[in-house]
Parts: structure tokens; sequence; C-alpha cells
């Protein structure tokens, strides 16, 4: 039996082990990365995640051989400003900034003067990718309009966007989401997510009484999306708690490249995986 990772989900799971709820010890995390990316499912996984605090704190350097070609997504929990002296410290330790991802603004604030002060600095990265993250409030929709007249004039800058955390308000409902997925689309800016992707079909996490989008649901709903359909009929994919209708979706495009999402944050990368042996998305069996 194959366990070759289909061309839909390759690099859909970026490695965010230190973040919560994981909250991985950076050591752990640079070890269980390797075993992941030397994994028969190593082409689902994209880099290790890792904020701009850890690095700019040297808790990266002595782990990693310059020779090895570590690459990891730097995550400017710093904010803008704090972004050139962490990039700094990766060079030394032979490290490379896959994406860098940052946000703009708080919920409420006007996301443009980040939004200019960011594009300032990716000018000068040299064509390393950047992901402004953007909360789903006042000014989204301009917001997108800056970074895809910013993208069409060459600069790799897209967005990305939350999808949980640790209150209500921070989960976008099925129409909200939808919005900006249909947004994207219009505007032919790629995204990316974040927080509470735990697993591939929408639940309610008995904890906390929140409920979560499934990754595949946001598959599902964005390749509805990139084939034309509107807010509603995306909407009702992404509110879809049985798996039939997801899996089909997703399962027709399996061989396809991945349209507009870029991919995700997971703490774990055990979960995904299974969620997608188990709908029968991924052939293979998994060895913790």
């Amino acid at each position: 039996m194959s366990t070759q990772v289909p061309r839909l989900f390759a690099g859909l799971v970026d490695d965010a082990a230190v973040f919560p709820p994981g909250n991985a010890a950076v050591p752990d995390a640079v070890v269980a990365h390797r075993r992941h990316r030397s994994a028969w499912y190593a082409d689902l996984v994209g880099p290790l995640l890792l904020p701009a605090s850890v690095v700019t704190a040297g808790e990266l350097s002595g782990l990693v051989d310059p020779a090895e070609g570590f690459v990891i997504g730097l995550i400017g929990d710093t904010g803008i400003e704090g972004l050139p002296v962490a990039l700094s410290f990766l060079p030394p330790d032979g490290v490379t900034a896959r994406q860098i991802e940052v946000p703009v603004a708080k919920r409420g604030e006007d996301p443009q003067p980040g939004l200019a002060e960011l594009i300032k600095l990716a000018e000068g990265l040299g064509g390393t990718p950047v992901y402004a993250e953007v909360p789903l409030t006042f000014g989204l929709m301009a917001a997108l309009d800056t970074l895809a007249d910013t993208r069409a004039g060459g600069l790799p800058i897209a967005a990305k966007f939350r999808t949980g955390g640790l209150a209500a308000e921070l989960f976008p409902t099925p129409v909200e989401l939808a919005a900006v997925i249909c947004a994207c689309r219009d505007r032919e800016l790629p995204f990316k997510l974040t927080a509470g992707l735990h697993h591939a079909i929408r639940h309610r996490d008995p904890e906390t009484g929140f409920t979560h989008h499934g990754f595949a649901n946001v598959l599902a709903a964005t390749l509805a999306a990139a084939e034309g359909a509107e807010v509603d009929v995306v909407a009702e994919l992404l509110a879809a708690t049985d798996p039939l209708r997801v899996v089909e979706r997703a399962r027709a495009h399996r061989d396809a490249e991945r349209p507009l999402w870029i991919g995700y944050g997971s703490c774990s990368i055990e979960e995904p995986l299974t969620d997608l042996i188990r709908l029968g998305l991924v052939n293979g069996g998994f060895e913790a």
C-alpha cells in the first residue's frame, strides 16, 4: 500500500509544537521536527514555527548543525520592528526562514499602518514570503485590497487569519470565514490560517464548549471557492459535520495542487495525520 502523501495535502501542516496548547520545549521540538521531516509523511509537514522572541533569546543556537540546512517559519510575536533582529540570529546557525508571519493590528485597530510597515520590511527581505495576520474585524477588506495590490506588484506577501483561540469571539462563524475565503479568491490572494484547526471535521470541544473549524472542511470550502462557488455554498461546507461530503470533494482533488490556502500551523502533527488516515485521504501508518 502506497504511503505517499497526495499532492493536495503537500505542506499543509506547519509544525507549531512550541505554541499553545502543545507548549513543547524548543530542544524537544527541534528533535521531533527532524523526525517528522524524515518520516514517510514528510511531504505533509511544513517548517517548524518559532517565535521571534525565542530566536532572539538564543534558544535555537547550538541545537542545529549549520550544515543540515534547518528551515523555520519565523512568527513575529515581538512585533514587526523586532523581526530584523530575530532574522540576524539565523545565519550563524545555518538556519533559513522559509516564511515570516506577523500580526499587523489588534482586533478593532486599523491594519493599514501595520501593513505599510510590514511591506517596507518585506521589500528588503530578498523574496522571503511574508504573511500579514489581519484581524477579522475593522478594515479587513481594505487590508486585503492592499495586500493584493502589493502582491500584484511582485512582492511575495499574503494574508493570514486566526480561526480560533482562547475566547469564543476568536472563532469566526462559517459565514464569516467563507466571506474571507471568497474575498481572497476574488483578489487572487493566497492565505494561511492559524489556531483551532486541531481536527479534520468541524466539531465541538467538550472542555471549552467552542466549536472548532475542521481543516478538511476548510480544504473542501477552498476548493469550492476556487471553482467559483459563492459564500453560501462555501459556508455550508465549512459548517458540515458529516465527513462524507467534505471527504468526497477532497478525494476528488487529491492529485491536484491546493488552491489559495497555503496551510496552517498545528501544535500536533500526529492529530491531523491520524485524521487524514482515518478518513481514507492518506494511506499509511503512523509511528510515534
